[in-house]
């Protein structure tokens, strides 16, 4: 059998892959926060019917040799953490983080988990909590009491109760950072957990050790660029289209040589 059949089909359900991922980089498009994906590829096992430099006579070898190659995979889908576009909310308890970094939340099973999406809200308590009601960590609790509040750009959390009163403060926000965030695992609803890829988070006051600054009444939003991805998508199409145009050469090309007569 040719081995283009089994070639180009690998490179079909690569294409696949591809796919799948600029369709979830569109879905996500006005997702708070979220990071975009590529899928990156890499050839298969070659067959080789002469290696490079074997000897071709008595003085000379041969310069190239005879590799055939047997395909493509999909050796990675890798996060791009690329800053996204500012968001005005004037929404007090929205924070977007400006440069490197995530915000912490316990997760229900009392696990932290790392976000770049900064909307925030009160729950019932007046803790802080993002809209999964996962708390912020270290946790805040906003007093009923509270007309205003207040967040640095260090991250440090006022509250005013009534108006010509002195700003209380009630909380410092903490921004994690991680050696390679792409190799932290995507678990949904805006949240990574930490690998033996990423390291383990450092944690530090916004604006220190790398870290990025806060800002109030804002969020980021992806950094999914549509045009982008339906290039990408238009690239994809025409790859997949262009594989199955070999499936259907080979095919032809195999039915020729079975009629030979």
């Amino acid at each position: 059998m040719f081995k283009s059949l089994n070639t180009a089909a690998t490179g079909m359900i690569a294409q696949q892959s591809n796919i799948d991922v600029v369709a979830n980089n569109i879905a996500n498009v006005d997702t708070a926060g979220f990071k975009k994906s590529r899928a990156e590829f890499e050839d298969l096992i070659y067959s080789n019917q002469k290696d490079p430099g074997q000897a071709s006579g008595l003085n000379s070898i041969t310069p190239t040799g005879v590799q055939t190659g047997l395909g493509v995979r999909t050796a990675s889908i890798q996060k791009d953490f690329t800053g996204g576009q500012t968001k005005m909310t004037n929404n007090p308890l929205d924070f977007q983080i400006e440069g490197n970094g995530f915000f912490q939340v316990r997760t229900p099973d009392g696990e932290i988990a790392y976000t770049r999406d900064g909307a925030f809200r009160k729950d019932a308590s007046g803790r802080v909590v993002d809209k999964n009601g996962n708390a912020l960590i270290p946790e805040l609790t906003i007093p009923e009491t509270a007309t205003v509040i207040e967040a640095t750009p260090a991250g440090e959390v006022r509250v005013i109760h009534q108006a010509g009163a002195e700003p209380e403060v009630i909380g410092q926000l903490e921004i994690a950072t991680f050696i390679n965030p792409a190799g932290l695992k995507s678990m949904g609803k805006n949240l990574f957990t930490p690998t033996v890829a990423s390291g383990q988070a450092a944690t530090a006051r916004p604006g220190t050790q790398g870290a990025g600054f806060v800002a109030q009444n804002q969020l980021e939003t992806s950094n999914v660029n549509i045009v982008d991805e339906m290039i990408n998508m238009i690239t994809a199409q025409r790859a997949y289209e262009t594989n199955s145009k070999v499936v259907q050469t080979s095919d032809q090309m195999l039915q020729t040589a079975v009629n030979v007569k």
